[in-house]
């Protein structure tokens, strides 16, 4: 599939506070992981497969470092660095690359993960199901500190926060495809994609989920970075 119509974004705006103090220093995205920052695993999966219009959202406290990051990893890729003056959620901050997404798909990732995928087979389910947006779900040992997704043959119907009794083990990997058509969800606020947007395209009926088989894991506590460094991808 030619991917050289769909974007990519990162979302590298949050604060890491369950990393302190470490993440007061460096932020989460930056951090190492196998000599090298979390956040070029996650342009090296959009690159590798074809999509190399990359937006990285970021705050302002973090400018120097990531402008830094640029320069030394990605000096002459189309890289670009959008700052949120405040913090604007998981989904807020798309308010600000209007513009840039014009009428073009996208993927959108969290930026503490690290995640192994052919992103064919997401755009391909997404784009033969006819919904405005996807989740990429992925099965985990340990559902109930997650995001759990109930669905239906691939139609979202409920999203349960960490549940202590999970009725499945697919969770949401942080990890999405869009139509443009889900910027008119999009404002200049603090906004929260689990929270305030796939609830609505649920009850709409308008999200899907897709189940991957690869590898996923997330960097967002100590003992998940460290499981993160000692894995093999």
């Amino acid at each position: 599939m030619n991917k050289t119509n769909y974007k990519g974004i990162i979302l590298a705006g949050g604060k890491g506070t369950r990393l302190y103090p470490i993440t007061k220093e460096i932020p989460k995205p930056l951090l190492p992981v196998k000599n090298k920052p979390i956040i070029n695993y996650l342009v090296d999966l959009f690159k590798d497969q074809g999509v190399s219009d990359i937006a990285v959202l970021i705050n302002k406290e973090a400018s120097e470092d990531f402008n830094w990051w640029k320069k030394r990893y990605y000096p002459n890729d189309n890289i670009q660095l959008t700052i949120e003056e405040e913090p604007l959620g998981t989904f807020g901050g798309l308010y600000l690359l209007k513009e840039w997404i014009g009428e073009d798909k996208f993927f959108l990732t969290n930026g503490d993960e690290i995640k192994k995928l052919n992103l064919d087979d997401l755009a391909d389910f997404h784009n033969n199901s006819g919904y405005i947006g996807t989740i990429a779900l992925y099965e985990v040992e340990n559902p109930q500190d997650y995001g759990v997704v109930v669905h239906e043959n691939g139609k979202v119907k409920e999203f349960l926060e960490k549940p202590q009794n999970p009725p499945t083990r697919e969770i949401n990997s942080g990890l999405y495809f869009f139509n443009p058509d889900i910027l008119q969800y999009a404002e200049k606020k603090f906004l929260m994609t689990e929270k305030d947007i796939f609830p609505k395209l649920a009850t709409e009926g308008k999200l899907g989920g897709f189940r991957f088989e690869g590898y996923w894991t997330d960097c967002g506590t100590w003992e998940r970075y460290e499981k993160a460094l000692s894995d093999t991808y």
